[in-house]
């Protein structure tokens, strides 16, 4: 992994074993949550998303900017700027540009993919939530949402209701639903292989892709 000073963003980004620039590989920006918040690096380092492997699945280039504000609302602007720049870029490619992030960084997920729907292949918000009286943007969008049924920080209707209007809209989004789990359920989302591999195939050229996953409720 390498820390990045880009301009008024730092980041973290974790190139693909083998990787060669004058390829082009898939990408996942994440966005974390409030408790990795602040300037400095070290603290996303030790974000529980790097502490497992599965995202080796999707052999592509990682990229997790930092929050050194409030909320991620408060930078949006130099968010956009630098998913521009990584999208931009030559080893990117355009077709396979995705989003993840965690309660904080799930609202930031959903904004962003409703404010530019045209720039992302697919989306992983969770324990997030969002506007949904204006989640009909992504209906052409792969979406996989998560969220933890006893969580009382971010309530887990927040994800309901978003994938509720994608899909009242023609959308074809997904919900996975843990039940027993609170918060902290992206623990369950980092480590999921079956996860990675939907996220590998997606791509921004095809957009409807058959769900053979359906909503489903998983017991932790």
């Amino acid at each position: 992994m390498y820390k990045v000073q880009d301009g008024d963003i730092q980041y973290i980004k974790k190139l693909p074993e083998n990787y060669s620039p004058n390829a082009q590989y898939p990408v996942l920006i994440f966005f974390h949550g409030a408790g990795s918040r602040g300037d400095d690096l070290e603290n996303l380092i030790t974000n529980p998303f790097f502490s497992y492997n599965k995202s080796d699945i999707l052999n592509g280039i990682i990229y997790a900017p930092l929050c050194t504000e409030d909320t991620w609302f408060d930078m949006m602007e130099r968010i956009h700027r630098f998913i521009d720049r990584v999208i931009n870029r030559d080893d990117t490619d355009k077709n396979r540009v995705y989003l993840m992030g965690a309660s904080m960084g799930g609202y930031a997920v959903w904004q962003l993919a409703m404010s530019c729907p045209d720039k992302f292949a697919a989306i992983v918000p969770i324990c997030g939530g969002g506007m949904y009286w204006n989640a009909g943007r992504l209906k052409n969008m792969s979406i996989w949402a998560f969220h933890g049924r006893e969580d009382n920080v971010v309530l887990c209707q927040e994800s309901e209701k978003m994938v509720e209007n994608v899909n009242r809209a023609g959308g074809n989004a997904l919900l996975t639903i843990y039940n027993h789990i609170g918060h902290d359920c992206w623990n369950y989302v980092y480590d999921s292989e079956e996860l990675f591999e939907w996220l590998s195939k997606c791509k921004n050229t095809i957009h409807s892709h058959e769900n053979k996953y359906g909503s489903s409720e998983l017991f932790g």
